[in-house]
């Protein structure tokens, strides 16, 4: 899932936890994430492309056991959350611990089969593959943005900008629409870079603006 779902993802946890400042939400709905993102510039875990790119199903997530696998962002949130409770409140780390394990579940529906069960071991590949379906994709995860809005209460300017980030991702999304993805093959850390700059923006916009 794109990161201005993943940050939407955010908003939801904070109506759960409104005591919980949304700062640290952001940032463990995207923990993994960056966490990849760090892994894949230092060249431990891989991506790779078609030699054409028209969509996301062509970019292919071909390793990380460390940042998205099932146990280890089990031992993840529980880490952070035993961490937040102790030092903080017991509300500070179940907020975080679920916003860690949700950008999991996210991935779940939304990857191709490259998520594995842990680390090292041998196992089947998990994802219901929605991106396999591109188009399909695109409008579930912009139905998805906006309930999250929704279910926040959020203002309208906030609305605007999940939208806003959801369109500006149709490119990767519908092969019909020409875009920045057209430059992207053979280049995966190109692709790191566009999603940790997404990251960081998207989480500063729905912060100021929530």
């Amino acid at each position: 899932m794109f990161a201005i779902n993943h940050a939407a993802t955010g908003l939801i946890i904070k109506k759960i936890y409104p005591g919980v400042s949304l700062g640290p939400i952001l940032v463990s709905v995207q923990l993994i994430e960056i966490i990849w993102v760090i892994l894949n510039l230092v060249g431990v875990e891989k991506t790779k492309t078609e030699n054409s790119v028209t969509s996301v199903s062509d970019v292919h997530l071909e390793y990380m056991p460390f940042s998205h696998s099932v146990v280890s962002t089990l031992v993840l949130a529980a880490v952070t959350w035993g961490l937040a409770w102790y030092f903080m409140d017991a509300k500070m780390g179940a907020a975080l611990a679920l916003g860690i394990c949700s950008h999991l579940v996210l991935d779940l529906v939304s990857h191709s089969r490259d998520i594995v069960v842990a680390p090292f071991l041998k196992s089947g590949k998990f994802g219901l593959g929605l991106y396999e379906k591109p188009a399909v994709a695109f409008v579930f995860e912009t139905a998805y943005g906006v309930l999250c809005w929704w279910i926040y209460g959020g203002s309208i300017v906030l609305l605007g900008i999940i939208v806003f980030f959801n369109l500006a991702n149709v490119s990767f999304f519908l092969k019909a629409v020409p875009g920045p993805e057209r430059f992207l093959a053979g280049k995966p850390k190109w692709i790191t870079s566009i999603v940790a700059l997404q990251i960081i923006v998207t989480a500063v916009l729905v912060y100021l603006f929530s």
